[in-house]
């Protein structure tokens, strides 16, 4: 890896992740949401793969890069504009990061990498796919799950709970049931892992 490059893509996605008008506390501070979620996301990639390869890594800083300029508002309600909302999203997350890694110099085969992560690409047959959707889901249930059950009926939680377990790792799954869940949240993820 060359520290020097990896750095500058980092401060690149960080910089662009600034602009977000949205605020999370973190650290005792409000500071812009995607820019948080790209360090929640990172810091599990590492926990998981301490020695995760440098596409890994840089995927995981820009998997949602400048979400908040594509909102979900845009689009038709119910599942069909979801899930156009969704596929337009990682395309403009890739595209988006395909351009700052090649202003930072990244060749072709690298930006193609990092792109197909984004996009999920080769999910079953990919190891670095499979632990971007371990972090991708621990960090949901870590740090958003509490904000979506207090806007959703307990039913919704489960079959969330439910789908968001499917896409998991047995080594993903062990993660998540050691994380610090309220009681609420907890008592949902056994209902919905109960048999």
């Amino acid at each position: 890896m060359n520290r020097e490059r990896f750095e500058r893509a980092v401060s690149a996605f960080d910089r662009a992740n600034c602009e977000d008008p949205r605020t999370l506390l973190s650290d005792g501070q409000l500071r812009p949401r995607e820019l948080v979620n790209a360090e929640r996301l990172s810091a599990w990639v590492v926990q998981l793969a301490p020695n995760a390869s440098e596409t890994l890594q840089l995927a995981a800083r820009c998997q949602h890069i400048c979400r908040w300029q594509m909102p979900r508002s845009a689009y038709p309600a119910g599942r069909v504009g979801y899930l156009q909302w969704r596929t337009q999203l990682a395309r403009f997350h890739a595209d988006t990061a395909a351009r700052l890694l090649a202003e930072c110099g990244y060749e072709q085969d690298t930006i193609d990498a990092v792109r197909r992560i984004n996009l999920k690409q080769n999910m079953r047959s990919s190891p670095d796919m499979a632990i971007m959707e371990d972090a991708l889901c621990l960090s949901f249930l870590q740090f958003e799950f509490d904000e979506f059950i207090a806007k959703y009926q307990p039913e919704k939680a489960v079959e969330v709970v439910q789908k968001t377990w499917k896409k998991m790792s047995e080594r993903g799954h062990q993660f998540a049931l050691a994380l610090p869940f309220s009681a609420t949240a907890r008592e949902l993820v056994m209902r919905a892992l109960a048999p």
